[in-house]
């Protein structure tokens, strides 16, 4: 199953008839260029979960930040690490 088809299924998976009117996934691209990434933990099996945080810098266009703050994963990355970023919010969640 690839990235993509795993962040659909996880995302349906928290779907209850209300999870998904409050909260949800937000994936933008950035200006610099670049990803956004923000991922709704509250009312999850993942909203009390430790996360260490994240950082990569490559070079100037491949990097990534990842961290969980406020019940949220929240990333950024360059504009060729969208994947690489849904990859580490798999890995932890999966742990």
């Amino acid at each position: 199953m690839d990235i993509i088809q795993w962040l659909e299924e996880w995302y349906l998976s928290q779907c209850d008839g209300d999870w998904e009117h409050g909260y949800g996934i937000k994936i933008e691209t950035l200006d610099n260029p670049g990803w956004g990434v923000e991922i709704n933990l509250m009312d999850t099996y993942l909203e009390n979960k430790d996360f260490t945080s994240v950082q990569v810098e490559r070079n100037d266009d491949d990097w990534l930040f990842c961290k969980v703050e406020n019940n949220t994963f929240t990333a950024s990355g360059g504009p060729k690490n969208l994947h690489e970023i849904l990859v580490k919010f798999k890995e932890w969640s999966t742990i």
